[in-house]
Protein backbone atom coordinates (compact mmCIF):
# COMPACT_ATOMS: atom_id res chain seq x y z
CA UNK A 1 0.00 0.00 0.00
CA UNK A 2 1.43 3.27 -0.89
CA UNK A 3 1.83 6.23 2.01
CA UNK A 4 1.07 9.44 1.36
CA UNK A 5 4.48 11.47 1.21
CA UNK A 6 4.51 14.20 3.94
CA UNK A 7 3.68 17.33 1.07
CA UNK A 8 0.58 15.98 0.88
CA UNK A 9 -2.60 16.13 3.32
CA UNK A 10 -3.30 12.47 4.17
CA UNK A 11 -7.15 13.01 3.72
CA UNK A 12 -6.63 14.78 0.38
CA UNK A 13 -4.26 11.62 -0.77
CA UNK A 14 -6.69 9.25 0.17
CA UNK A 15 -8.97 10.70 -2.30
CA UNK A 16 -6.33 10.88 -4.65
CA UNK A 17 -3.56 8.54 -4.75
CA UNK A 18 -0.10 8.76 -6.05
CA UNK A 19 3.00 6.67 -6.48
CA UNK A 20 6.04 7.43 -4.46
CA UNK A 21 7.36 9.71 -7.45
CA UNK A 22 4.09 11.63 -7.09
CA UNK A 23 2.85 10.10 -10.45
CA UNK A 24 -1.63 9.54 -10.30
CA UNK A 25 -1.84 6.01 -9.49
CA UNK A 26 -3.74 5.44 -12.90
CA UNK A 27 -1.22 6.98 -14.78
CA UNK A 28 1.81 4.89 -13.26
CA UNK A 29 -0.45 2.06 -14.24
CA UNK A 30 -0.32 2.79 -17.24
CA UNK A 31 3.13 3.53 -17.45
CA UNK A 32 4.54 0.07 -15.67
CA UNK A 33 1.92 -1.35 -18.56
CA UNK A 34 3.91 0.16 -21.70
CA UNK A 35 7.78 -0.81 -19.67
CA UNK A 36 6.53 -4.74 -19.71
CA UNK A 37 5.22 -4.29 -23.14
CA UNK A 38 8.54 -2.55 -24.47
CA UNK A 39 10.36 -6.02 -22.20
CA UNK A 40 9.21 -8.10 -25.04
CA UNK A 41 8.22 -10.77 -21.57
CA UNK A 42 5.80 -13.35 -21.44
CA UNK A 43 3.95 -11.61 -18.71
CA UNK A 44 0.66 -12.58 -16.75
CA UNK A 45 -1.90 -10.70 -14.75
CA UNK A 46 -4.98 -11.40 -13.23
CA UNK A 47 -7.39 -11.75 -10.20
CA UNK A 48 -7.68 -14.55 -7.97
CA UNK A 49 -10.14 -14.72 -5.53
CA UNK A 50 -9.55 -16.50 -2.25
CA UNK A 51 -13.19 -18.00 -0.84
CA UNK A 52 -13.82 -20.29 2.03
CA UNK A 53 -15.95 -21.03 5.19
CA UNK A 54 -14.44 -17.76 7.84
CA UNK A 55 -11.56 -18.28 9.59
CA UNK A 56 -9.58 -20.27 7.13
CA UNK A 57 -6.68 -18.04 6.93
CA UNK A 58 -7.85 -15.96 3.90
CA UNK A 59 -6.52 -12.84 4.94
CA UNK A 60 -3.43 -14.36 6.51
CA UNK A 61 -2.71 -15.76 3.39
CA UNK A 62 -3.62 -12.75 1.63
CA UNK A 63 -0.93 -11.07 3.51
CA UNK A 64 2.03 -13.17 3.32
CA UNK A 65 1.69 -13.11 -0.65
CA UNK A 66 1.16 -9.88 -0.42
CA UNK A 67 4.61 -9.62 1.41
CA UNK A 68 3.06 -6.86 3.79
CA UNK A 69 -0.10 -6.17 5.84
CA UNK A 70 -3.06 -5.66 3.90
CA UNK A 71 -5.89 -6.93 5.56
CA UNK A 72 -7.36 -7.48 9.05
CA UNK A 73 -6.85 -10.59 10.95
CA UNK A 74 -7.88 -11.94 13.40
CA UNK A 75 -9.56 -15.52 15.27
CA UNK A 76 -12.56 -14.16 15.03
CA UNK A 77 -14.82 -15.62 11.89
CA UNK A 78 -16.49 -12.78 10.08
CA UNK A 79 -13.40 -10.65 10.47
CA UNK A 80 -13.26 -9.56 6.60
CA UNK A 81 -16.56 -7.63 5.51
CA UNK A 82 -15.37 -5.70 2.48
CA UNK A 83 -13.46 -6.75 -0.89
CA UNK A 84 -9.96 -6.30 -0.79
CA UNK A 85 -7.30 -6.20 -3.26
CA UNK A 86 -3.76 -6.96 -2.24
CA UNK A 87 -1.23 -6.68 -5.19
CA UNK A 88 1.40 -9.53 -5.33
CA UNK A 89 4.20 -8.72 -7.91
CA UNK A 90 6.55 -11.80 -9.11
CA UNK A 91 9.10 -11.55 -12.56
CA UNK A 92 6.50 -13.59 -14.31
CA UNK A 93 3.47 -11.66 -13.47
CA UNK A 94 1.03 -9.51 -11.12
CA UNK A 95 -1.34 -11.14 -9.09
CA UNK A 96 -4.30 -9.08 -7.53
CA UNK A 97 -5.51 -11.25 -4.60
CA UNK A 98 -9.16 -10.47 -3.68
CA UNK A 99 -9.55 -11.56 -0.07
CA UNK A 100 -13.53 -11.76 0.89
CA UNK A 101 -15.83 -12.74 3.77
CA UNK A 102 -16.23 -15.83 4.44
CA UNK A 103 -19.15 -17.75 2.67
CA UNK A 104 -21.56 -18.61 5.28
CA UNK A 105 -25.55 -19.07 6.51
CA UNK A 106 -26.47 -15.77 6.93
CA UNK A 107 -28.07 -15.25 10.03
CA UNK A 108 -28.97 -11.16 9.80
CA UNK A 109 -29.17 -9.06 6.80
CA UNK A 110 -25.77 -7.92 7.19
CA UNK A 111 -24.95 -11.77 6.80
CA UNK A 112 -27.71 -12.04 3.55
CA UNK A 113 -25.14 -8.69 1.77
CA UNK A 114 -21.68 -10.06 2.80
CA UNK A 115 -22.71 -13.30 0.93
CA UNK A 116 -24.32 -11.30 -1.91
CA UNK A 117 -20.92 -8.97 -1.74
CA UNK A 118 -18.94 -12.55 -2.51
CA UNK A 119 -20.86 -13.97 -5.51
CA UNK A 120 -20.69 -10.24 -7.49
CA UNK A 121 -16.74 -10.68 -7.13
CA UNK A 122 -16.63 -14.13 -7.83
CA UNK A 123 -18.25 -13.08 -11.17
CA UNK A 124 -15.09 -11.01 -12.56
CA UNK A 125 -12.28 -13.14 -11.27
CA UNK A 126 -9.95 -15.48 -13.13
CA UNK A 127 -9.19 -17.56 -10.65
CA UNK A 128 -11.05 -18.99 -7.49
CA UNK A 129 -8.92 -20.49 -4.86
CA UNK A 130 -10.75 -22.21 -2.26
CA UNK A 131 -9.28 -22.47 0.91
CA UNK A 132 -9.63 -25.86 3.36
CA UNK A 133 -7.63 -25.44 6.68
CA UNK A 134 -5.27 -28.68 7.26
CA UNK A 135 -6.66 -28.78 10.83
CA UNK A 136 -9.96 -29.10 9.99
CA UNK A 137 -11.95 -31.95 7.98
CA UNK A 138 -13.98 -31.01 5.41
CA UNK A 139 -17.21 -30.31 6.46
CA UNK A 140 -21.01 -29.12 5.33
CA UNK A 141 -19.75 -25.78 5.32
CA UNK A 142 -17.09 -26.73 2.99
CA UNK A 143 -19.30 -28.55 0.76
CA UNK A 144 -21.48 -25.96 0.39
CA UNK A 145 -19.44 -23.84 -0.75
CA UNK A 146 -17.90 -25.78 -3.35
CA UNK A 147 -21.42 -26.47 -4.71
CA UNK A 148 -21.59 -22.85 -4.97
CA UNK A 149 -18.69 -22.40 -7.40
CA UNK A 150 -20.33 -24.13 -10.39
CA UNK A 151 -22.63 -20.85 -10.56
CA UNK A 152 -18.84 -19.31 -11.95
CA UNK A 153 -18.09 -21.51 -14.70
CA UNK A 154 -15.67 -18.68 -16.23
CA UNK A 155 -13.41 -18.83 -13.43
CA UNK A 156 -10.55 -21.50 -12.94
CA UNK A 157 -11.31 -23.73 -9.60
CA UNK A 158 -7.44 -24.00 -7.48
CA UNK A 159 -7.78 -26.16 -4.07
CA UNK A 160 -5.62 -24.07 -1.49
CA UNK A 161 -5.21 -26.35 2.23
CA UNK A 162 -3.49 -23.68 4.32
CA UNK A 163 -2.42 -23.74 8.33
CA UNK A 164 -0.85 -26.94 7.12
CA UNK A 165 2.09 -26.09 10.01
CA UNK A 166 -1.37 -26.62 12.51
CA UNK A 167 -1.45 -30.27 11.24
CA UNK A 168 0.74 -33.29 11.12
CA UNK A 169 1.60 -34.79 8.17
CA UNK A 170 -1.26 -37.43 8.56
CA UNK A 171 -3.51 -34.94 8.68
CA UNK A 172 -2.49 -32.86 5.92
CA UNK A 173 -2.53 -35.87 3.85
CA UNK A 174 -6.33 -36.60 4.52
CA UNK A 175 -7.37 -33.34 3.98
CA UNK A 176 -5.61 -33.43 0.77
CA UNK A 177 -7.65 -36.36 -0.29
CA UNK A 178 -10.85 -35.02 1.06
CA UNK A 179 -10.28 -31.86 -1.02
CA UNK A 180 -9.52 -34.02 -4.27
CA UNK A 181 -12.83 -35.89 -4.41
CA UNK A 182 -15.08 -32.47 -4.03
CA UNK A 183 -14.05 -31.61 -7.85
CA UNK A 184 -11.69 -32.07 -10.49
CA UNK A 185 -9.45 -28.87 -9.46
CA UNK A 186 -7.20 -27.06 -11.45
CA UNK A 187 -4.45 -27.84 -8.99
CA UNK A 188 -4.07 -28.50 -5.19
CA UNK A 189 -1.67 -26.87 -3.20
CA UNK A 190 -0.79 -27.46 0.58
CA UNK A 191 0.45 -24.10 1.90
CA UNK A 192 1.28 -22.45 5.51
CA UNK A 193 1.40 -18.50 5.20
CA UNK A 194 3.06 -18.45 9.21
CA UNK A 195 5.31 -20.58 8.16
CA UNK A 196 6.39 -19.23 4.78
CA UNK A 197 5.83 -22.87 3.41
CA UNK A 198 5.21 -23.23 -0.53
CA UNK A 199 3.93 -19.46 -0.81
CA UNK A 200 6.14 -19.33 -3.62
CA UNK A 201 5.08 -22.47 -5.44
CA UNK A 202 1.45 -21.31 -5.10
CA UNK A 203 2.42 -18.33 -6.70
CA UNK A 204 3.92 -19.61 -9.39
CA UNK A 205 1.37 -22.17 -10.04
CA UNK A 206 -1.43 -19.06 -10.39
CA UNK A 207 0.59 -17.25 -12.12
CA UNK A 208 0.41 -19.38 -14.65
CA UNK A 209 -3.38 -19.82 -14.92
CA UNK A 210 -3.94 -16.29 -15.49
CA UNK A 211 -3.80 -15.14 -18.86
CA UNK A 212 -1.33 -12.93 -20.65
CA UNK A 213 -1.48 -9.28 -20.20
CA UNK A 214 0.53 -6.17 -18.96
CA UNK A 215 0.62 -5.46 -14.85
CA UNK A 216 -2.98 -3.77 -13.72
CA UNK A 217 -0.99 -1.84 -11.03
CA UNK A 218 2.32 -0.08 -10.55
CA UNK A 219 5.03 -2.26 -9.67
CA UNK A 220 5.38 0.05 -5.65
CA UNK A 221 1.42 -0.62 -5.25
CA UNK A 222 1.01 -3.45 -2.61
CA UNK A 223 -3.42 -2.92 -2.35
CA UNK A 224 -6.21 -0.07 -3.57
CA UNK A 225 -7.76 -0.06 -0.55
CA UNK A 226 -8.85 3.59 0.39
CA UNK A 227 -6.61 5.15 3.16
CA UNK A 228 -9.62 5.35 5.27
CA UNK A 229 -11.07 2.54 4.92
CA UNK A 230 -8.07 0.37 5.99
CA UNK A 231 -7.35 2.75 9.03
CA UNK A 232 -10.74 2.15 10.23
CA UNK A 233 -10.44 -1.85 9.53
CA UNK A 234 -6.67 -1.35 11.41
CA UNK A 235 -8.55 -0.24 14.99
CA UNK A 236 -11.39 -2.72 14.42
CA UNK A 237 -8.75 -5.44 14.47
CA UNK A 238 -7.58 -3.66 17.74
CA UNK A 239 -10.75 -3.84 18.98
CA UNK A 240 -10.82 -7.57 18.32
CA UNK A 241 -8.24 -8.82 20.37
CA UNK A 242 -9.35 -10.21 23.11
CA UNK A 243 -13.00 -9.12 22.93
CA UNK A 244 -15.98 -11.54 24.11
CA UNK A 245 -17.50 -13.84 21.41
CA UNK A 246 -20.38 -12.00 20.78
CA UNK A 247 -19.15 -8.49 20.13
CA UNK A 248 -16.98 -9.37 16.84
CA UNK A 249 -19.98 -9.74 14.87
CA UNK A 250 -21.63 -6.40 16.55
CA UNK A 251 -18.80 -4.46 16.16
CA UNK A 252 -18.50 -1.56 13.20
CA UNK A 253 -15.61 1.53 12.97
CA UNK A 254 -16.20 4.57 11.08
CA UNK A 255 -13.97 7.58 10.54
CA UNK A 256 -15.59 11.18 10.97
CA UNK A 257 -12.55 13.22 9.51
CA UNK A 258 -9.23 13.28 9.15
CA UNK A 259 -7.61 16.77 9.84
CA UNK A 260 -3.43 17.63 8.62
CA UNK A 261 -2.43 19.94 11.49
CA UNK A 262 -0.72 22.64 9.50
CA UNK A 263 1.46 23.82 12.38
CA UNK A 264 2.92 20.03 13.78
CA UNK A 265 3.40 17.01 11.31
CA UNK A 266 0.24 15.11 13.13
CA UNK A 267 -2.53 13.86 11.40
CA UNK A 268 -5.97 14.15 13.51
CA UNK A 269 -8.28 11.17 12.88
CA UNK A 270 -11.94 11.07 14.47
CA UNK A 271 -13.68 7.64 14.62
CA UNK A 272 -16.65 5.96 16.24
CA UNK A 273 -16.77 2.24 16.88
CA UNK A 274 -20.35 1.06 17.08
CA UNK A 275 -22.06 -1.56 18.57
CA UNK A 276 -25.55 -2.83 19.21
CA UNK A 277 -25.73 -2.66 23.33
CA UNK A 278 -24.96 -0.91 26.06
CA UNK A 279 -23.95 -3.75 27.60
CA UNK A 280 -21.30 -3.83 24.67
CA UNK A 281 -20.42 -0.25 25.02
CA UNK A 282 -19.47 -0.83 27.97
CA UNK A 283 -17.17 -3.39 27.54
CA UNK A 284 -15.16 -1.32 24.96
CA UNK A 285 -14.96 1.52 27.21
CA UNK A 286 -13.73 -0.80 30.26
CA UNK A 287 -13.40 0.04 33.68
CA UNK A 288 -12.87 3.92 33.94
CA UNK A 289 -11.97 4.02 30.45
CA UNK A 290 -8.80 1.75 30.72
CA UNK A 291 -10.04 -0.58 27.60
CA UNK A 292 -10.32 2.49 24.97
CA UNK A 293 -7.28 4.04 26.49
CA UNK A 294 -5.44 0.61 25.51
CA UNK A 295 -7.54 0.41 22.07
CA UNK A 296 -5.75 4.10 21.24
CA UNK A 297 -2.89 3.74 21.59
CA UNK A 298 -2.33 0.39 20.16
CA UNK A 299 -4.44 1.48 17.03
CA UNK A 300 -1.73 4.80 17.02
CA UNK A 301 0.61 1.93 16.65
CA UNK A 302 -0.71 0.57 13.91
CA UNK A 303 -1.95 3.95 11.85
CA UNK A 304 1.36 5.84 12.46
CA UNK A 305 3.99 3.48 10.43
CA UNK A 306 1.17 3.28 7.34
CA UNK A 307 0.11 7.45 7.44
CA UNK A 308 4.23 8.08 8.01
CA UNK A 309 3.84 10.71 10.73
CA UNK A 310 2.62 11.12 14.46
CA UNK A 311 -1.62 10.19 14.90
CA UNK A 312 -4.21 12.01 17.21
CA UNK A 313 -6.42 9.90 17.79
CA UNK A 314 -10.01 10.38 19.05
CA UNK A 315 -12.36 7.27 19.26
CA UNK A 316 -16.17 7.47 20.33
CA UNK A 317 -18.23 4.16 21.23
CA UNK A 318 -21.90 4.75 20.24
CA UNK A 319 -24.60 2.25 20.38
CA UNK A 320 -26.86 1.48 17.11
CA UNK A 321 -29.49 -1.01 18.12
CA UNK A 322 -29.07 -3.83 16.11
CA UNK A 323 -27.79 -2.28 13.41
CA UNK A 324 -26.89 -5.79 11.73
CA UNK A 325 -30.27 -5.96 11.04
CA UNK A 326 -31.66 -2.36 10.04
CA UNK A 327 -31.14 -1.57 6.56
CA UNK A 328 -30.78 2.31 6.86
CA UNK A 329 -28.29 1.75 9.47
CA UNK A 330 -25.86 -0.80 7.37
CA UNK A 331 -26.20 1.62 4.74
CA UNK A 332 -25.22 4.72 7.12
CA UNK A 333 -22.36 2.44 8.37
CA UNK A 334 -20.97 1.56 5.04
CA UNK A 335 -22.73 -1.84 3.96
Amino acid sequence: MSRPPKSRKAHEWAKNPVDDSGVPIEDAGTRAAARNRAKGDVFRSGFVSLVGRPNVGKSTLTNALVGQKVAITSSKPQTTRHTIRGISNRPAGQLILVDTPGIHRPRTLLGERLNALVQATLGDVDIIGMCFPADEPVGPGDRFINEQLDRFPRAIKVAIVTKTDAANKKHVEERLLEVQDLRNWASIIPVSAAGDDQLDLLADQLIKLLPTGPALYPEETTSDEALDKHISELIRETILEGVHEELPHSLAVTLDDMIQREDKDILEIYANVFVERDSQKAIIIGKGGERLRDIGQRSRAAIEPIVGQKVFLSIRVKVAKDWQRDPKLLQRLGF
